[in-house]
């Protein structure tokens, strides 16, 4: 007696509603008819009914969907192999998208977890998050980047306002230091230096003396670093370059 529609609905995670729909229109006429009238769907009515399914899953319009599964000239076979390819263009899509969330998602939890308005408390009127995009094109694929941004996910307003006031203390105990005269392999200079160093392995990731000297060298090429390092103090950036090559020359790295 084959399948009511209550079952069938059940079956497909439809409704009711939309198997009365197809069979008014056309689309899924039942194959029997129980002796009250009502429907009965067979075997044959449910693979149909899974073909059409398929197809709304994909976007088609009822009529198209119609069309298709009418044809006269189609290949059961050849339908197969058109859902695969349009499956696998599907899977495709949704792939991307999802690394397009997984992104976003990384965007909001891999830096700074903080509304606008305590980003300004934390940091005045300076963006933490301006070069973001910059530093994952330019070092994403690297263990330090990976760390940094896993120690930044937990870090709470209360974390950002520490370092921050390690940042503010250091800058102000260094340009003291230059105006006193200290030349950058000068014991003072190589500590600040040092302390700089583990500053960046106590809060993103283990700074190892001769990635220290890397950063140096790029505070001095890059304007940007260098605007920050010179606003600072005049001069600074280049004099911090000098001190963690000391430091290092220091260390024996």
């Amino acid at each position: 007696m084959g399948y009511s529609v209550g079952q069938v609905a059940r079956f497909a995670g439809v409704t009711v509603r939309t198997l009365h729909h197809y069979d008014e229109i056309g689309l899924l006429v039942p194959g029997e008819r129980s002796h009250a009238g009502h429907r009965r769907y067979g075997d044959g009515d449910l693979d149909r009914l899974q073909q059409i399914l398929f197809y709304r899953e994909l976007g088609f319009p009822l009529d198209e969907v119609a069309a298709l599964l009418d044809d006269p000239d189609a290949d059961p076979r050849a339908q197969l192999r058109r859902q695969h390819s349009l499956l696998t263009a599907r899977i495709e899509k949704l792939q991307r998208m999802a690394a397009a969330v997984e992104h976003a998602m990384e965007a909001r939890t891999m830096g700074i977890n903080l509304t606008p308005e305590e980003k300004f408390e934390v940091f005045g009127g300076k963006d933490p998050e301006e070069h973001a995009e910059e530093a994952e094109r330019r070092w994403g694929g690297t263990q330090e980047y990976a760390e940094s941004q896993r120690r930044a996910a937990r870090y709470t307003k209360e974390d950002w306002k520490r370092i921050q006031a390690e940042v503010d203390s250091w800058g102000e105990r260094y340009g003291a230091l230059m105006e006193a005269g200290e030349p950058p392999a000068g014991e003072r200079a190589m500590d600040l230096a040092e302390e700089h160093r583990q500053h960046i392995t106590t809060w993103y990731y283990t700074c190892a003396y001769a990635m220290h000297r890397c950063l140096g060298e790029m505070y001095v090429a890059d304007e940007r670093f260098k605007e920050y390092y010179d606003s600072l103090r005049p001069g600074l950036a280049e004099h911090l370059r000098d001190a963690i090559a000391a430091n290092a020359d220091r260390h024996g790295a």
